[in-house]
């Protein structure tokens, strides 16, 4: 189970490698598609497909499997281990398509970020500036509050009241 694990993680990782990887370039690709397909056929010089960057599902889950299977052939000749072979063989392919959309997640989260990052600065700064307005609002309005009351206590003129002791006194409490 913990060996499972591992190639499962090691499989992620391969899998962000070769979509990042083909995201940069695809020669293997265009190398096999002018070997495969005649002139009129092959693939434009502008495209940037590949194996597994900008593939659908099943042709990325055949590439995948098919990558895999030829390295499992080729690792069962070289040391014949017979010992849950499948469940390593299932769990890389899983774990690269997981790695792969990863990738993309990752890519294009990337992509946007950077296009956005202009538009955001500017966002940013401008909700800055409108805060400063609005504490500026504030402590005008709340400067204004303050001679107001200070204006109202001068204007207001005390009346000379009794103290307590003599209000007791009148009432005949005291």
């Amino acid at each position: 189970m913990t060996l499972e694990l591992i190639i499962f993680v090691a499989s992620i990782l391969f899998g962000i490698l070769l979509y990042w990887r083909e995201s940069k370039s695809n020669k293997v690709y265009r190398f096999f598609n002018k070997l495969m397909y005649s002139k009129d056929l092959q693939m434009k010089s502008d495209s940037k497909k590949g194996f597994i960057y900008q593939q659908n599902f099943l042709l990325r889950l055949v590439y995948i499997t098919l990558i895999f299977l030829v390295s499992i052939v080729v690792v069962q000749f070289v040391l014949p281990i017979s010992a849950s072979l499948v469940q390593w063989f299932v769990s890389a392919i899983v774990g690269t398509l997981i790695g792969t959309y990863l990738a993309n997640f990752i890519l294009k989260s990337s992509d946007v970020i950077g296009e956005k990052s202009e538009s955001f600065e500017d966002v940013l700064n401008e909700s800055i500036n409108k805060g400063k307005k609005f504490i500026d609002d504030l402590k005008t309005k709340d400067t204004k509050v303050v001679e107001e009351a200070k204006e109202e206590i001068k204007e207001t003129p005390k009346k000379e009241e009794k103290s307590a002791r003599e209000r007791l006194k009148d009432k005949g409490l005291m």
